[in-house]
């Protein structure tokens, strides 16, 4: 499906190593994908180049980053990106897929099978309700991808980590002004901005890589409901 030469030699580029094994993987991943997407709205990006881009690498470079390790949640995961990748890449990592679709899970669940990655949990919520339950702040890392606004997101994700952990938020070139209109939020949930990383993908797109720091505890008051939250970001 992918061509696996051309994907290692891209991420090389950022020093991001592959082994023959993980490559499989990803290749195994990209067809399970692609032959999935015909019954189930996963994706659009269908091509070869498209995957390895868009999703593979871009997942990646999140993934490599030091602060990806322990217990990591991927929220609004979908078709699994970035979470997937990261537990492919480094396999000590402790994985919860968060994805209120039922036909995704499923899909995730019959990937995570097939690709022979055990262990991983799978979350049917929307991240402001699982917040309320048993997976309020026991994250050592939560990320989100092309999912909302940084301040809304700040409070979907912010609750789900511990103090000393981090929310990772995948982002393109308007970081900088998410960023800066996220500043109430972070104070009201118990963030504080750290770095943001920029990288340019292999098809010229931008990414930003936003860190946020859980410093204290979220207020019992938060995350408010989804609709207040779309309505009135913090």
């Amino acid at each position: 499906m992918i061509d696996k030469t051309r994907l290692a030699q891209k991420c090389s580029t950022w020093n991001i190593p592959l082994t023959g094994s993980q490559l499989d993987l990803l290749d195994r991943y990209a067809t399970l994908l692609v032959e999935y997407n015909q019954k189930v709205n996963l994706t659009a990006i269908t091509t070869p180049d498209g995957i390895e881009d868009r999703h593979f690498a871009d997942s990646l470079l999140f993934a490599a980053q030091p602060e990806v390790a322990g217990r990591l949640v991927d929220v609004g995961t979908g078709a699994g990106f970035p979470g997937v990748v990261a537990r492919i890449f480094k396999p000590d990592l402790q994985l919860t897929l968060m994805e209120p679709t039922g036909k995704r899970v499923d899909f995730l669940k019959y990937l995570c099978a097939e690709l022979g990655l055990t262990g991983v949990e799978f979350a049917k919520e929307r991240a402001e309700e699982a917040a309320r339950k048993q997976w309020r702040e026991q994250f050592d890392v939560a990320c989100a991808r092309a999912v909302a606004a940084l301040p809304v997101l700040c409070e979907y994700c912010l609750p789900l980590v511990k103090v000393g952990g981090v929310f990772v938020a995948m982002k393109g070139p308007d970081a900088p002004e998410e960023l800066a209109a996220s500043g109430g939020a972070l104070k009201k949930l118990g963030g504080k901005a750290g770095e943001t990383r920029r990288f340019t993908l292999p098809d010229g797109s931008a990414r930003s890589l936003v860190f946020l720091k859980k410093i204290s505890q979220t207020p019992p008051t938060y995350p408010r409901n989804g609709g207040k939250i779309a309505k009135k970001p913090l």
